[in-house]
């Protein structure tokens, strides 16, 4: 019988970080990837570049904006086939507030709803292809979260402080997640990957001092080690397990759960 690839879709697949994640997948043997991306042009682009540096002709994209829950429900709909490992990594840090056509502040909706979206809509998938897994890149970068204003519609906006924000609601998203969809066969975990030189860092004023291909080694081994499937739930940095102090507040997790998923 022929084997099978495990499958691992990729978001914000086109920026520094995404795309070293999947160019080091794709490298590897066993390995379907599939780059996630809202430019169709770029996406085509980085998936014929990886296919020339890897020799993985297993390399496609799917085209999305996942700040918008009707586009991260077309893609799963529209899905055949099985899908092993999910690594939410879109991101964006605008320096003025926006908003989405459906009125939701942008970085809260691509961040943190994004990766909530996906790992709904996707459930069913991840299940019938377990043991499967999640991994949500975050950051250490991470604080301020306010679940009385995740909008920034009473504060003043300020890119830095909705960034952190969307980094903290990320890590605690990842703790309900895991608890959630571990009796299907599915673990969830997040990552601080590296700081490196990017459109997203030098939004927020940072130059960064690592490469894309060393910020990517962390989610790259959660998903495609044992140790990305033997853990749940958890924080890790270096690929190692960090504490992590967002994780303690079982009561701030599920309010900020039930807050999100009522969008």
């Amino acid at each position: 019988m022929r084997h099978e690839p495990r499958v691992i879709l990729v978001t914000g697949a086109t920026g520094a970080i995404g795309k070293a994640i999947a160019r080091q997948i794709a490298a590897a043997d066993d390995y379907e990837v599939v780059l996630a991306a809202r430019d169709a042009s770029k996406a085509e682009r980085v998936a014929t570049e990886i296919r020339t540096a890897t020799g993985n002709e297993r390399v496609r994209f799917v085209v999305a904006d996942l700040s918008r829950k009707a586009a991260v429900q077309g893609l799963a709909a529209n899905w055949r086939g099985s899908l092993h490992v999910l690594i939410n990594n879109a991101g964006i840090t605008p320096r003025r507030r926006q908003e989405t056509p459906e009125g939701i502040e942008l970085q809260l909706a691509t961040n943190v709803l994004g990766y909530l979206w996906m790992a709904q809509a996707f459930t069913d998938r991840l299940a019938a292809s377990a043991p499967a897994r999640i991994v949500n890149v975050a950051s250490y970068y991470a604080g301020d979260l306010d679940l009385s204003d995740l909008e920034f519609a009473r504060r003043p906006y300020d890119n830095n402080a909705a960034y952190r924000q969307s980094k903290q609601a990320d890590r605690m998203l990842t703790v309900a997640l895991a608890g959630q969809l571990g009796p299907l066969g599915v673990t969830v975990n997040a990552c601080h990957p590296g700081d490196v030189s990017s459109a997203l860092s030098n939004g927020l004023g940072f130059a960064g001092s690592q490469t894309p291909d060393e910020a990517a080694r962390t989610p790259v081994w959660l998903a495609t080690s044992p140790a990305g499937q033997e853990h749940t739930g958890k924080f890790f940095e270096h690929r190692r397990e960090a504490v992590d102090p967002f994780a303690r507040d079982r009561r701030a997790i599920d309010a900020l759960y039930q807050t999100l998923v009522r969008y």
